[in-house]
């Protein structure tokens, strides 16, 4: 009997990886039959669908770099103090003047790349533990807003509010740069040396030492992008807002939702195993917990509650992939 002639055994079905696509089908099914059973049905529209979308471009935008920062089995707290650093930047460096956005947004990305570098480099090179160390970076970048601004400051001329209020058709600009940047995330990681070496890293970290691969290295630049997303997301708030304030990255609590969404979408906390586009499932299924809390009229404390509740899950529910071999 021949190889072509044996019978193969038929391919098992994993749910846990395609966890993140079940549950985006079960909340777009849960979210339109309670639309449909309220008789809301103005929240069936294709404008309400991308004001679902936009309401989570911040988020979105900062979990695809924490993604990067997880698949290496790090994490960065850091993220939520460096989004307030930068809109207040953004704000501060263009006051107004339409000649100074290229400047201003070349001073933000140079702070983030700064950020990322110092966070890789003591969790990498110095060895201290992640949260630690990114807690770390957090209450500095904090102290030093809170020292110089504790109200608005600086604003951003008309010219740039482009980013955040302009769209095609329906469509905001922003959401189609935060997709497209998850597209890049997407193919770095996929068809790129430096991806491989991601998961390589994040599955076993002294097998990738072992293999050639500069495991700090990878590390290091895992967090160069975590904070440069951050620093991008920062950028969009001051457009969104027309200024930068100290608080509004601590006050969207965009390290742990971030942290949050990136588990949901199916990107384990010990890294190597996960992707950009999980990730951004995760976001959507936020963004639709939001739409249907508001929509059933949930209090905001309950809702606050209710999400808890389904992070954890979440995070209980990936926790047995974490336990198994990545590599």
């Amino acid at each position: 009997m021949t190889d072509a002639s044996l019978p193969t055994a038929p391919r098992r079905f994993r749910f846990d990886r395609h966890a993140s696509t079940i549950l985006l089908l079960a909340a777009i099914a849960i979210y339109v039959v309670l639309v449909l059973a309220l008789g809301q049905t103005r929240f069936l529209t294709l404008d309400n669908l991308v004001a679902i979308l936009g309401r989570s471009i911040t988020l979105g935008i900062t979990a695809i770099g924490q993604t990067f920062a997880i698949l290496v089995a790090s994490i960065d707290l850091s993220v939520a103090s460096l989004i307030s650093a930068s809109a207040v930047v953004t704000s501060v460096v263009m006051n107004g003047n339409p000649a100074m956005m290229l400047p201003a947004i070349a001073a933000v990305f140079v702070l983030g790349a700064v950020v990322g570098l110092v966070n890789g480099i003591v969790i990498a090179r110095l060895e201290v533990n992640p949260l630690i160390a990114t807690l770390g970076m957090s209450l500095i970048i904090q102290g030093i807003l809170s020292y110089y601004y504790n109200n608005f400051a600086g604003n951003v001329p008309v010219e740039f509010q482009i980013f955040a209020y302009g769209a095609v058709g329906i469509v905001p600009y922003s959401l189609i740069f935060m997709f497209a940047l998850a597209g890049l995330g997407w193919f770095v990681l996929r068809f790129t040396r430096f991806g491989s070496d991601i998961y390589s890293v994040g599955g076993n970290k002294e097998a990738a030492r072992l293999a050639g691969i500069k495991t700090a290295n990878v590390v290091i630049g895992a967090h160069v992008i975590c904070s440069l997303c951050a620093a991008i997301a920062g950028i969009y708030l001051a457009s969104r807002l027309r200024s930068g304030a100290p608080w509004i990255g601590a006050e969207g609590v965009y390290d742990l939702e971030s942290i949050a969404v990136v588990v949901i979408g199916g990107t384990v906390l010990a890294g190597g195993r996960g992707g950009i586009w999980g990730t951004m499932a995760g976001v959507i299924i936020f963004s639709l917990i939001d739409s249907i809390f508001n929509v059933a009229g949930v209090d905001a404390f309950v809702k606050q509650v209710l999400r808890g509740i389904i992070i954890v899950a979440a995070v209980a529910f990936y926790a047995a992939r974490s336990q198994r071999p990545v590599a």
